[in-house]
């Protein structure tokens, strides 16, 4: 018999959880970490991602209850601004990112066994060290915009979805006031014009939360806590064939608008899980 199956995981408990608390299936919080594996090191990373992490630091924790890994090659980095960005130095920094939902209301209890875990995963020898976290934060859901008013899939399939693209965008307003209303204009007034006609069938707008002091060493301290917003931009279609069109100038809205600064406009095409593709379009 294997020494696992000697050991207490304290199944009366699971029970005891498992009946108190929120359990709905709206996007509560989100994780959203931006990863630039070392150079030399970008297949390791990746399997090691896939084959472990994704699942034993992620998904196989309570309340994370979808997630999905996107890429951006070498020609998606390219398409990036601003070129100075307060968020990936230089911009084309952070070539993997993957996102996940995490039950509304759940976002303390998830964090206690998340830090826990990866505690127990590094004691194990099973993170990756050879990488950079250039954009990792838990978040809190804003709102959503569709294109499409209730027809097709909600926010909580976005994951799930077979979507071509995603577009992540990063602004900072100049404190949590304009942070307010900088939410409101983009959720009444710039999406809903912005997704119309467009290959973009949601955004999911969210604002970053502090991690806890026990983090691990390794993920820095969140940015921009009481002044950032982090729009996901899921796509129908994959952003280069749409890029110009549609996805220059974002910048440029907010600048007029007098409500922030875009820090970051990146594209990204999914993995498929199990493979290495892309992983030798990266640099």
């Amino acid at each position: 018999m294997r020494e696992a199956e000697h050991e207490e995981t304290y199944p009366d408990l699971y029970g005891k959880l498992a009946s108190v608390g929120p359990y709905g299936v709206e996007v509560g919080h989100a994780l959203i970490t931006m990863v630039e594996p070392h150079l030399g090191h970008e297949r390791a990373y990746h399997r090691w991602y896939e084959d472990d992490h994704y699942y034993a630091g992620a998904m196989a924790m309570p309340w994370m209850y979808a997630g999905r890994r996107w890429v951006a090659t070498r020609d998606l980095q390219l398409l990036r601004y601003p070129e100075k960005s307060a968020v990936a130095q230089p911009v084309t920094t952070g070539c993997y990112i993957t996102v996940y939902w995490v039950t509304a209301g759940r976002y303390d209890d998830h964090m206690k066994w998340t830090v826990a875990i990866n505690k127990r995963l590094n004691r194990d020898a099973r993170v990756y060290q050879d990488r950079t976290h250039v954009f990792t934060a838990f978040q809190d859901h804003e709102a959503t915009v569709y294109r499409d008013g209730a027809a097709g899939p909600r926010d909580f399939h976005a994951l799930d979805h077979p979507y071509a693209g995603l577009v992540v965008q990063v602004i900072d307003a100049d404190g949590p006031a304009e942070r307010d209303e900088l939410l409101e204009w983009l959720r009444s007034r710039h999406l809903p014009g912005r997704l119309a006609g467009s290959p973009a069938a949601m955004v999911t707008l969210f604002r970053p939360v502090p991690l806890p002091l026990d983090r691990m060493s390794y993920v820095k301290q969140v940015e921009g806590a009481d002044t950032r917003l982090t729009l996901l931009w899921f796509l129908e279609a994959d952003p280069r064939e749409c890029w110009e069109e549609h996805f220059t100038g974002l910048d440029e809205a907010v600048t007029e608008a007098g409500l922030g600064r875009v820090e970051l406009v990146a594209p990204f095409i999914p993995t498929v899980p199990g493979t290495d593709r892309y992983v030798d379009r990266l640099r």
